[in-house]
């Protein structure tokens, strides 16, 4: 069952929401992160980028960096940049994208429910990010950004949602990149010991994005619990912070492949190689989008075509074998263009659906790419039945789209 408690939030003062506000650490690198902060002191790049404080070039891993990152921390409360709440509280946290809102419920999430798979993942974890992401957590003594769960959806809790965002909320403003965000406290003790004990009705809560946080958060947590002689199990460190939302508000966006080169093919050799297991139409130089389960888009020579999978290609009886990921990876990557290892060959790049079908047709265009591969979306049911199955998605599987925002609340681990 799923155990969550409120929590302290740690937070800006309204009027400097959209000054602290930042993205997510690893969406971009830190020449992008040095030119959104340029000229704003209180960006909170400043904590999760610290190497722009420094000269361009500076490793971002050195250890003045990450000492950087926690004299940042606690100037930002000294100033009242951050400041935290008096008492515990949930918080609902929504983003607005292409006029459709997603709600989340903002938790302290279990440490123990991760350590024992009660908080279930669907990717593969990178060592050397995980201790990244660890570095920075033990340092700050605090989980800076949030990781981003599912749950099965639950009427007691969409009810309590909905009753809460009919009030004003703290913070509401539109980013940069023109999704909108609202975030609102909780102060009904009625309502926060409720989300507690729904919750713990959930069996399980789902990793959406966020993966390697997620785990340096629990592996902190965990270090700090053996660390602690008289560790009672109700410390904070047990906890880290992670947005909730009911799946069926989640949207998950395609995740797109391009590749240099046809492995020696000629065009007309390549598109004949796929007859073999696909059905293949020509769609000529309109953009032509996946329409459904198994159905491909692909773009080659200046033209789209439709590929969609024979009978008896797939296993729909397999979560993994089910996937569209699969049978491209397999009878398109492997087979035809010898793309064994999609995590290290430098052969193929990865295209988030959210850039949309211009930037495939761009970089095939331009000469950098070959050919590109368009994919239907994974649904959410599909992510939670592998994750239930203990199965792991192959690498670059699910966009999710918008991305939390980082900055509207902390968590403090003591």
């Amino acid at each position: 069952m799923a155990k969550v408690k409120p929590f302290k939030g740690v937070r800006p003062p309204k009027h400097l929401i959209t000054e602290v506000a930042s993205r997510p650490y690893d969406v971009l690198n830190s020449e992008e992160a040095r030119i959104e902060a340029e000229g704003n002191e209180k960006s909170l790049y400043h904590i999760i980028k610290p190497e722009i404080d420094f000269e361009p070039g500076t490793d971002e891993h050195h250890p003045k960096v990450y000492d950087k990152a926690v004299e940042n921390f606690n100037a930002f409360q000294r100033n009242g940049w951050l400041i935290q709440d008096e008492k515990d509280h949930y918080y609902i946290y929504a983003q607005t994208m292409n006029g459709r809102t997603q709600y989340g419920i903002v938790v302290a999430a279990n440490v123990d429910d991760y350590m024992k798979g009660n908080i279930k993942k669907h990717e593969l974890t990178r060592r050397d990010k995980e201790e990244d992401r660890m570095k920075h957590v033990r340092i700050n003594n605090a989980n800076i950004e949030p990781v981003f769960f599912a749950f099965p959806d639950n009427e007691v809790l969409e009810g309590i949602i909905n009753d809460v965002t009919k009030g004003e909320p703290e913070y509401d403003f539109v980013a940069p990149d023109g999704f909108g965000h609202h975030f609102w406290v909780i102060n009904n003790t009625e309502q926060i010991e409720t989300i507690t004990n729904e919750f713990a009705k959930i069996p399980y809560l789902y990793i959406a994005d966020g993966h390697h946080r997620t785990a340096a958060a629990a592996l902190v947590g965990n270090e700090k619990a053996l660390a602690n002689a008289n560790h009672n199990g109700d410390e904070e460190y047990n906890y880290f912070l992670a947005v909730a939302f009911p799946a069926s508000h989640l949207n998950i966006i395609d995740y797109n492949r391009v590749v240099k080169d046809l492995n020696g093919l000629t065009p007309e050799q390549f598109l004949d190689a796929l007859k073999e297991n696909f059905v293949v139409e020509e769609k000529g130089e309109n953009e032509y989008r996946p329409d459904q389960l198994h159905n491909f888009s692909l773009y080659l020579d200046g033209k789209w075509y439709s590929l969609t999978a024979k009978e008896g290609r797939y296993d729909d009886n397999d979560p993994i074998g089910v996937l569209d990921v699969t049978i491209s990876s397999d009878l398109i990557l492997r087979d035809i263009l010898g793309i064994h290892d999609l995590r290290s060959d430098k052969r193929i790049d990865f295209v988030g659906g959210i850039r949309g079908l211009k930037e495939l047709k761009r970089r095939v265009d331009s000469g950098e790419m070959a050919v590109a591969l368009a994919l239907y979306p994974v649904s959410m049911e599909q992510l939670m039945n592998i994750a239930d199955s203990g199965n792991i998605m192959p690498p670059k599987t699910t966009w999710f789209e918008p991305k939390l925002r980082s900055g509207l609340v902390i968590h403090k681990l003591d």
